[in-house]
């Protein structure tokens, strides 16, 4: 009897306080979620998503400005001033020995130059054409005893021609390579979007489980609570029956242990949920278990020319054969024959007075062809491309393992897909047949046409054929976004993957 009233003291204490001291609501904000808002939450707050995005941005930036290299330059260098003061020993014909000479010089320079990578109908030769102006003054000091100076002016203006032969086309090869390592970024990015997809909706539809297992629950427990009032019912009428209302409370209880059981685990999985959309704590998800069950036909071949065509497996794999190819075109060059040409054409003068240097100005011109000629190395530069051919073939056979698992991958799909929509077509029908009987049995309960254990049964089935349609379902939805993921198209939607990144891309 104390115990009874510390209870309903307790209790009272409770709610009074309840009342003076209102609960505070710490919720900041309500998100409701359906699969396709979870995506979106986690894409524009992942740290991993904008991560990405700046690795592309780098990446566009490394391609600028290796275009940037196909333009016109121009730059100046200037030597101001350089000046010498010191001793050295120089050839003296005359005596036909060294001397010591002392050296007191004085030079100021200026190289003016318009450099062009020569490119001919968008294709870089790997030669430059530049204009350049060559400007200084130079002057030799005297002795002590003379001290006297010698003052020269010179000025050239001239046309340079440079191109190497029997080289690799450097300039080509790193403006392409700049190009894949974008390309690259981009479908490694779209990979990490898809992988996400692929967390998401694991946990999405973990807690969308847990959401329609409280319906089902709910469902129980109603006709458990309409059966309670039957049982109770019948046993006023008749006492022998009392026992049965209390096997039916018995029932209640142990379904309302499991709806507590089941809300604590949505509890702690929407935890999890809102730390992987990186929401705060405090937020509370409210999720809505919809069935969105519809026949969905899948082409295998279409389905396959998809996961060729829209996958970026395959394709990373052939950019990194690409480079492979880059590399050994690059590798052959090295300690290899080659020849170097440049020429010179332009006007120049030299003068003690520089307001003479624009007039009477003298034609010069140059030309050098040098070249490298490799006599023996034991072998090395043929060793260097035969690893990289091996490489190459390394890199084919990637392509040609992907190009099966893909196709089995995809296959595989497509049967889990078909199987799962079956089963879920078939369950569904079952579930509401289930709950038709549910709705007639307590009737025939009440007028003592079936036993208890034979309702009780009746319940118990219907909820089982309603666990058994949610896995069948969370399948169905699941080899979905498995088919997705590998062929990078929403056969749902009708659409490739690609026009769903669109704003995340660019």
């Amino acid at each position: 009897m104390n115990y009874l009233k510390l209870k309903h003291f307790i209790l009272y204490f409770a709610v009074s306080v309840s009342i003076i001291f209102p609960e505070k609501n710490f919720a900041q904000q309500t998100v409701e979620l359906n699969l396709e808002s979870a995506v979106d939450i986690a894409l524009n707050n992942s740290y991993q998503v904008r991560q990405l995005q700046l690795g592309i941005e780098r990446t566009r930036k490394w391609l600028e400005a290796q275009r940037a290299d196909l333009k016109s330059r121009l730059y100046l260098n200037l030597t101001a001033p350089d000046i010498k003061q010191i001793s050295d020993y120089k050839w003296n014909s005359t005596i036909e020995r060294d001397v010591l000479v002392r050296q007191n010089t004085r030079r100021w320079q200026a190289n003016l130059a318009l450099r062009q990578p020569v490119v001919l109908f968008g294709y870089p030769t790997n030669g430059y054409l530049s204009l350049n102006n060559q400007m200084y003054r130079y002057t030799q000091i005297g002795d002590a005893e003379t001290d006297e100076s010698n003052i020269t002016y010179y000025n050239r203006y001239f046309l340079k021609f440079e191109q190497p032969f029997f080289q690799p086309n450097r300039l080509k090869n790193d403006l392409e390579d700049a190009s894949l390592d974008l390309e690259y970024r981009e479908l490694q990015y779209l990979q990490d979007l898809v992988q996400i997809i692929h967390r998401v909706s694991d946990d999405y539809y973990d807690l969308f489980r847990m959401g329609y297992r409280s319906q089902i629950f709910r469902h129980s427990l109603d006709n458990l609570e309409e059966l309670s009032e039957i049982a109770n019912q019948l046993s006023e009428q008749d006492t022998s029956r009392n026992i049965e209302a209390i096997q039916v409370q018995v029932e209640l209880a142990n379904m309302q242990e499991r709806m507590s059981q089941n809300q604590s685990d949505y509890r702690i999985q929407a935890s999890r949920l809102k730390q992987r959309l990186r929401l705060d704590e405090s937020d509370s998800l409210a999720i809505a278990p919809e069935i969105n069950l519809q026949k969905i036909s899948v082409n295998e071949e279409a389905a396959v020319d998809y996961g060729y065509s829209l996958r970026p497996r395959l394709r990373l794999q052939e950019i990194n054969k690409r480079r492979n190819e880059i590399d050994l075109d690059n590798t052959t060059g090295w300690n290899a024959f080659r020849v170097n040409l440049e020429m010179t054409y332009g006007l120049e003068k030299q003068d003690p007075d520089y307001a003479n240097l624009w007039q009477d100005q003298d034609n010069s011109y140059s030309m050098g062809l040098n070249a490298y000629v490799p006599l023996v190395d034991w072998g090395q530069r043929k060793a260097r491309i035969e690893a990289q051919e091996i490489g190459i073939e390394i890199s084919e056979l990637h392509i040609e393992e992907s190009e099966t698992l893909i196709k089995s991958e995809i296959r595989n799909s497509i049967a889990n897909l078909e199987e799962y929509q079956d089963r879920a077509m078939n369950m569904r029908e079952n579930m509401r047949m289930a709950m038709e009987i549910s709705t007639i049995s307590l009737d025939q309960y009440a007028d003592g046409r079936i036993s208890l254990q034979d309702i009780l049964q009746t319940i118990s089935r219907q909820r089982e054929t309603e666990l058994n349609f949610l896995d069948a379902y969370l399948g169905y939805r699941r080899s979905l976004i498995r088919l997705m993921g590998n062929t990078y198209y929403d056969f749902e939607n009708g659409r490739p993957l690609v026009k769903m990144f669109d704003e995340q891309l660019n």
